[in-house]
């Protein structure tokens, strides 16, 4: 009985995010609908795979007790798996709904990514043109390099500076102009394009390009190009409107054994488009969709493909994939770390910001995409994604559906 109640939530989860998916939400640039695609049952393979794996997640968030968190699960075309866990705030008590945003921390870094894509694909942008193009006072400490970094290095962390340069002082609250200005003052360990050294200072001046070559503020044009047209009714790149938002999730940790609610911190909204976005579920349930290939019109499939070439050598943080299928090699694209193993690629990024956690992953060749967010670390996070696609190997060993299987093309 009890999997029978599973399986018709589940279905009724899958049509509820279809609705979210196909309804638009007050979109910042209006534009005509495209014929959506029709919400079609669910295979019996399709059922048994989320009704296992939110047996899973039940039980994980069970045994490290994290208060909140959701989760959605795209194929292809839809959205077959949409829902909220626990509580926004452990003293309310509220909800986690599929609308209750959270931030994505490091996630803010693929989505940035395909923002500048879009405006590749407009001829605004080229990955290869020099910052300089942009930000002509932009000073590293070597002339030459200055003049030689491009949109690609800072995409893939290939800048030149030291690992974490001055992520310090993100912490701190420091402007993000002084940020910016300090990098010239720091002794590169390479020329850019060589070697990968993670960033947050640096990967914000891609929000300094955007707003150079459009004269519009990143967050201004991340609006129109992306949160709009995709109907990301929720997500933003600002601390005030977070907070203004009726349904947000509040941070936690773990003191002792005891969760405890901490305030919600400005720091990274001063370089957001390394970690300053917000986002619900939902959101990033429209995201991976347009992720998908199926959003031609927002970004198209050359342009993702790109996103997620291999650029660089680079080690994979959560080796709990490991736990799925050992990593054979990782690298990290433009904006997403690629994780290759034996016979699969996947894009992947995570995140880790004032108390969330947020994990986002996306199987080009099996066409499905996960996104878990949570609002307190622990090892759920880690182990959300990975157990998902052991789970899916599971009914999916020989054959993987082909899209017109679960959704109308």
């Amino acid at each position: 009985m009890k999997r029978i109640l599973v399986l018709i939530t589940i279905t009724v989860t899958a049509l509820v995010g279809f609705v979210f998916y196909t309804t638009p939400d007050k979109p910042v640039k209006q534009t005509v609908a495209p014929d959506e695609p029709q919400a079609h049952p669910l295979p019996a393979e399709y059922l048994n795979l989320l009704s296992d794996y939110e047996d899973y997640i039940n039980g994980s968030l069970k045994l490290t007790g994290v208060p909140g968190a959701a989760i959605a699960i795209v194929h292809d075309s839809t959205i077959i798996y949409l829902k909220g866990f626990g509580v926004r705030n452990i003293n309310t008590q509220e909800p986690v709904d599929a609308h209750t945003v959270f931030r994505l921390a490091s996630v803010s870094k693929p989505v940035t990514s395909v923002l500048i894509g879009t405006m590749m694909e407009d001829g605004i942008l080229n990955w290869d043109d020099p910052i300089v193009k942009y930000l002509p006072n932009f000073e590293l400490d070597s002339a030459t390099f200055t003049n030689q970094l491009t949109i690609r290095h800072v995409l893939s962390h290939t800048t030149g500076l030291p690992y974490h340069t001055y992520t310090n002082l993100i912490e701190e609250g420091t402007p993000h102009d002084e940020l910016i200005a300090e990098l010239k003052n720091v002794k590169l360990i390479g020329e850019p394009g060589k070697i990968y050294s993670y960033q947050n200072v640096a990967y914000s001046l891609l929000g300094d390009v955007v707003q150079s070559a459009t004269g519009h503020s990143f967050e201004t044009e991340i609006k129109a190009r992306l949160f709009g047209p995709l109907h990301m009714a929720n997500a933003s790149v600002n601390y005030e409107e977070l907070l203004n938002n009726s349904n947000y999730a509040q941070p936690h940790l773990l003191r002792g054994r005891h969760w405890k609610t901490i305030p919600v911190s400005p720091t990274y909204y001063n370089t957001a488009p390394a970690g300053g976005i917000n986002a619900s579920i939902t959101d990033m349930a429209k995201l991976m969709v347009a992720l998908m290939g199926n959003k031609e019109d927002v970004v198209t499939q050359k342009t993702i493909d790109q996103l997620f070439n291999q650029e660089v050598r680079a080690t994979a943080k959560n080796r709990n994939f490991n736990r799925w299928s050992r990593i054979k090699r990782s690298y990290y694209g433009l904006g997403w770390r690629v994780l290759t193993f034996k016979n699969d690629t996947l894009a992947y990024h995570g995140g880790y910001v004032n108390g969330y956690r947020s994990e986002i992953a996306v199987h080009p060749t099996k066409k499905i995409a996960i996104c878990v967010l949570a609002n307190g670390p622990s090892g759920f996070s880690d182990h959300a994604i990975p157990a998902f696609f052991n789970t899916y190997d599971k009914y999916f060993k020989v054959t993987i559906k082909q899209p017109d299987q679960v959704a109308a093309p």
